[in-house]
Parts: C-alpha cells; structure tokens; sequence
C-alpha cells in the first residue's frame, strides 16, 4: 500500500537542529537525534545539552564499579525534558540487550540497566553516549514546527555525535547541510 500524502515522511536517524528563533532552553542551540517519528509524534534526545552528571556519577548511583577512568568521566547528556530521571544509552552496534530499540540499520537506544553493566566491565558499545530524559512530539507537532521553521533537519552523523565537542555540534550539524547558524537571521548580537 503506497504511503498516503499526509502521512509524514520519518525523520528516525536525523538531527533536528534549532534555528536561532528557538530560544527556550533547553532546545536553544539544541541538536536533537530523533529516534521514533510517525504518525503518533516524535521522541529524540538532545545530543549537545551537558548535565551536571558524569558516566561515573550513573554508574556509581546504580552501584556499578568502573575501573575505566576515561569511561567515568564521559558527560552524560541531557536528552530533554521529559523524564529527567530515566536514562537512554545512543549507541552505534545494535548488541542484545533487554530494552533495546533498533532506530535504523545503524544506530539503537537501549534503556535497560544490562547495557550500563557491559559499558561498565569494558565490553558494552565502542560508540556511546548516555543522556537522562528525552524530547517529545504529539501527533503534527514536529511537523507544524519544521512548517513554522522551528528547526533544520539532516542525516544524524557519528561524527557529531561521537567525536565532535559538545559545544561545537549545533555549528557541525547545521555544517551538514551547507549551513552557518551564526548567519541565519535571528542570531544577530548572539556572538
């Protein structure tokens, strides 16, 4: 059955990037990695917002022992608003774990404890990132915010998630489709 008109074309796998006008925190300057989009709405996690967490901190809060200094202190991300309290693990190998959901044939989320476990004995994914909550979308939203020019869209990297500093990915993300956010209008006195 073709896919009708209004349904909206799913953005799973892309960065939604804010524009300048979008300046209420956390989403100002946010670079959001959808994760689930259709009909129903949309759930991603902000790739580029710091908590006040370390990996360690988690870690250690759920009585986990971790020897790999650098893996201790590896940010934790603030994924979004909702749910500050639940953690999601963006990672890269698909792996078997419990709560785990499959976003396309290159990136998963997992939620479950087990996937914290094996990060923390060295053997979970090579590409990670941990972030608490996550940003939701009901039904028309995103699409009436992409409409109202709310955000850019683009294919989500691993380069922006993995290896870029935090604090260089909105610019890197906007990059990627030939963008330079600091000249868009509505950034003017944000230098």
């Amino acid at each position: 059955m073709p896919a009708s008109s209004t349904q909206p074309q799913s953005l799973a796998g892309h960065f939604l990037i804010a524009m300048p006008s979008l300046a209420e925190p956390p989403f100002s300057r946010g670079v959001a990695f959808i994760c689930q989009h259709d009909e129903d709405g949309a759930v991603g996690l902000l790739v580029n917002q710091l908590s006040e967490y370390r990996l360690g901190d988690v870690l250690a809060q759920m009585k986990l022992d971790c020897n790999d200094l650098e893996l201790a202190d590896a940010p934790v991300l603030i994924g979004g608003p909702v749910q500050q309290e639940r953690g999601f693990v963006l990672h890269r190998e698909p792996g078997h774990w419990e709560s785990s959901y499959r976003i396309n044939a290159e990136w998963s989320v997992t939620t479950s404890r087990d996937i914290l476990i094996a990060m923390a004995n060295g053997e979970g994914p090579r590409l990670a990132v941990m972030a608490l909550g996550y940003a939701g979308w009901s039904a028309g939203q995103l699409e009436q915010e992409l409409k109202d020019n709310t955000w850019l869209t683009a294919e989500a990297s691993e380069r922006v998630v993995f290896h870029t500093p935090l604090e260089e990915r909105w610019s890197a993300a906007a990059g990627l489709v030939g963008v330079d956010p600091l000249q868009l209008p509505g950034y003017a006195g944000h230098a």
